[in-house]
């Protein structure tokens, strides 16, 4: 059972910045797709960005140019890189998966079946 754990969260100022992590544990089948999720109190959930098995990344279009998905493959870990920080990027962040076939999309919100905790993000002077 593939399990996830984020950290990474905090405090920052705007124009800061803040790397989140994500470990995972257990098994993923080969092509998968993992996300970056957000959430406030006030706002529906929101992909802030992905990244396939194969590297392909896309993100949200409030945070292009300012955050990096990425992964290290070899410590199973899911990271976001987040410059440029806004106080509209605080939220909840939390980290998702679901398995894909081959000609599978990671764009369907739907699809996420394994969540982590979340790990929480606030942006204020």
């Amino acid at each position: 059972q593939v399990q996830f754990l984020e950290s990474g969260g905090g405090s920052a100022q705007p124009g800061g910045s803040l790397t989140l992590s994500c470990a995972r544990s257990g098994f993923i089948y080969s092509r998968y797709c993992l996300a970056w999720f957000r959430q406030t109190p006030t706002k529906e959930r929101e992909r802030v960005a992905f990244v396939t098995d194969a590297g392909v990344t896309d993100y949200v279009s409030s945070v292009k140019g300012r955050f990096i998905i990425s992964q290290e493959y070899g410590k199973n870990t899911l990271l976001l890189r987040m410059n440029e920080l806004r106080p509209e990027d605080t939220a909840m962040y939390y980290c998702a998966a679901h398995t894909r076939d081959r000609f599978g999309t990671c764009d369907d919100d739907q699809k996420y079946n394994i969540w982590g905790q979340g790990t929480q993000v606030t942006v204020s002077s």
